[in-house]
């Protein structure tokens, strides 16, 4: 028997890292399957021979996306290509969903099944999309357990998995080792500035993450600030902007679960990163700034109260959101102030924030996700293995 091919498609950094550990999880149970498709140096490393780079298309925004259109089109191009020269076997598609939904297209013409990892953020922006899922979707796997309803009654096979993150968010060293690691005082507070995994969007949240750090420093000497880099930034963007700054910032790369794990503090960009910081129990502030045309097209399509998914999973604002022109330096620093000042209200952020562990589902998420994945490969074989 021939082995089994999975084109696979994850656009963004997070996805990147779901998609490594979800190919990891096949591999376990069926080594031969071989996986090519579009990721970053965590699908790479994982032994998915990468077709196109994705930190060439990952953006932010709707007006974003013409800066790296050629590149997206390229991609496309060359996916199609892929799709008629060697035929995979199942199409996995990893969030990315203006990127995916084309392809999505292109395998329902061809008559490949797509299973979809990690939803489109239907329930937020743009809902009509599910009946468009469910014509072209063979099957959808779900992180967060609201979303099943909502593909339920459109008729989509919808499975949740629980959250690969329970699995991944894990310090690597103990907080002492960690502080001395990166040359830090444990003496001292510490804050982490996490000003996002796109260029795009370290270049608008970093001048006034570190202008809101120098106001910080001012009122509280003892602060100290931390910046874990995201993978695929360059260094030295980051240090360029640091150097135009009067505070000091330590820039770490990699062993990000051990720069959150010793904040006391993060401010970070809405994304998969508040949902880590939640696993590790940090109080935090959630900034968010794009294009004006960008947000204001957003706003005309979005359904939910709150942008960070840390809130959208509680149910409720645990984590103060700065949106758009609130993203300045002084806004940024009286709700840091708001929080160090205040240890009653850290407590409760903490506590809020074990909440939100709990309603991320069981470990095992990529286990289970794996075992959906070979089900569909492998239809008349039943259960592969069992997947607690």
């Amino acid at each position: 028997m021939k082995p089994k091919k999975i084109l696979l498609v994850a656009g963004e950094v997070s996805g990147d890292l779901h998609g490594s550990h979800l190919v990891e999880a096949v591999h376990r149970i069926d080594p031969e399957v071989q996986f090519w498709g579009i990721g970053g140096e965590g699908l790479k490393k994982s032994g998915m021979r990468l077709l196109y780079p994705a930190h060439s298309l990952s953006v932010v925004g709707v007006t974003e996306v013409f800066i790296k259109l050629r590149s997206i089109l390229e991609a496309l191009r060359q996916l199609k290509k892929s799709l008629e020269q060697e035929r995979p076997d199942l199409i996995v598609l990893i969030d990315f969903p203006d990127f995916n939904f084309r392809l999505a297209n292109m395998a329902h013409r061809r008559g490949i099944p797509v299973l979809y990892y990690i939803s489109p953020q239907v329930w937020a922006w743009r809902p009509k999309r599910v009946q468009w899922i469910a014509r072209r979707i063979k099957k959808m796997v779900v992180l967060f357990p609201f979303e099943v309803p909502l593909y339920e009654a459109a008729g989509v096979d919808v499975e949740w998995v629980g959250h690969p993150l329970l699995d991944i968010v894990k310090p690597t060293l103990p907080k002492e080792v960690a502080f001395q690691k990166f040359g830090l005082d444990p003496r001292r507070r510490t804050v982490g500035l996490l000003p996002g995994s796109r260029l795009h969007e370290v270049e608008r949240l970093l001048p006034a993450l570190l202008e809101s750090a120098h106001l910080l420093q001012r009122e509280i000497p003892e602060l100290q600030f931390i910046l874990p880099l995201a993978p695929g930034l360059p260094k030295t963007m980051v240090a360029s902007f640091i150097q135009k700054r009067s505070v000091p910032v330590t820039v770490v790369e990699g062993l990000n679960y051990d720069v959150m794990n010793l904040s006391e503090l993060l401010i970070t960009a809405s994304g998969t990163a508040t949902l880590e910081g939640a696993i590790l129990g940090k109080p935090m502030i959630i900034i968010y700034r794009v294009s004006f045309f960008s947000y204001w097209i957003g706003r005309a399509m979005i359904r939910v109260e709150h942008i960070g998914l840390v809130n959208l999973v509680a149910g409720k604002e645990v984590a103060p959101e700065l949106i758009q022109k609130d993203v300045r330096p002084e806004r940024i620093a009286d709700e840091a102030f708001r929080i160090l000042r205040n240890p009653i209200l850290r407590q409760k952020m903490t506590e809020s924030m074990a909440e939100v562990r709990q309603k991320l589902g069981k470990p095992g998420a990529a286990q289970r996700a794996a075992q959906i994945v070979l089900s569909l490969l492998f239809p008349s074989e039943g259960s592969l293995i069992h997947v607690p």
